[in-house]
């Protein structure tokens, strides 16, 4: 597959870059970004992919975050995606900023017009990450994946169901039980029908109620106080971790007084998390 680089910057001894590519999974062209530490040079590296939320695009964590030191100390890149397809014909799709563009929640749509180029699930497990692995000098065997809000939900889910891929997780005031909240409903019920069977698959509190541990390193979650949409009910932390505690799933829910729901809050914790996946991910490799 073609890559056409769009920017790229020096940062903390790596690169900093944009790339844009004609996409399989949703049918239109879809923009990422990546940073590649400097081990990166000599080796293969382990990757983190980020997930951003509602409104955000391919660019938002790599300039707001300041991921970049605490993954050129661990050796690890990062790679962003873009929230959803963009100028897909839809002629709705930027009505609402909590539906259609940029608003993807990462589940693959089954309902017209969407299912035609909302595949975002499978853009990301599959697709992004088959492109990172031929283009740059990614360790197949050592990927994570975190993210915020809505890209936390999708982290969650990525990693529950397919452990295979991903050895590591952790996210940011993730919308941890979907089906429960109205950004959740309304996406599931426009993505995906009526059918809440198929909601289920795409609900991280869900989805731990069916299986054991699958991340005895553990999962890592922070949470802001004063974060509006805690208050709001649309994040629901507590569903997700009485979930852990009956299926014997390790979870560290962090919860910091006078923190929101922005990447101030974000920019504050980043290295613990970056922390979290080098621990598991260069362990693999016996780095640590």
């Amino acid at each position: 597959m073609v890559l056409a680089k769009v920017e790229e910057h020096a940062s903390f001894g790596g690169t900093q870059a944009v790339y844009r590519h004609s996409s399989t999974a949703v049918g239109v062209p879809m923009k990422f970004s990546i940073y590649l530490p400097p081990q990166a040079a000599t080796r293969k590296v382990p990757a983190l992919f980020y997930l951003a939320g509602l409104t955000c695009t391919e660019e938002t964590f790599p300039i707001k975050a300041g991921a970049q030191r605490y993954a050129a100390e661990h050796g690890i890149a990062l790679i962003s995606p873009d929230t959803s397809p963009r100028d897909t014909g839809i002629p709705w799709e930027t009505n609402s900023w909590e539906f259609g563009a940029g608003a993807g929640f990462y589940v693959d749509a089954t309902v017209a017009p969407w299912n035609k180029h909302f595949k975002m699930y499978s853009y990301v497990k599959d697709e992004l990450r088959e492109l990172a692995l031929e283009h740059f000098p990614i360790d197949a065997s050592r990927i994570g994946v975190f993210g915020h809000s809505m890209g936390g939900h999708g982290a969650l889910v990525l990693a529950l169901r397919n452990p295979h891929i991903y050895k590591s997780v952790s996210a940011f005031a993730p919308i941890a039980a979907p089906m429960q909240c109205d950004w959740g409903l309304g996406a599931f019920s426009g993505y995906l029908g009526d059918d809440r069977n198929e909601w289920r698959r795409y609900d991280a509190s869900e989805l731990m109620w069916t299986m054991s541990s699958r991340f005895p390193d553990g999962i890592l979650i922070d949470q802001g106080l004063d974060d509006k949409f805690l208050t709001e009910k649309q994040l629901n932390p507590e569903v997700f971790e009485k979930a852990c505690e009956t299926m014997g799933q390790p979870l560290t829910l962090r919860r910091h007084e006078g923190y929101d729901h922005g990447y101030f809050f974000i920019s504050t914790f980043i290295a613990d998390h970056i922390a979290h996946h080098a621990r598991v991910l260069n362990g693999a490799a016996g780095l640590n």
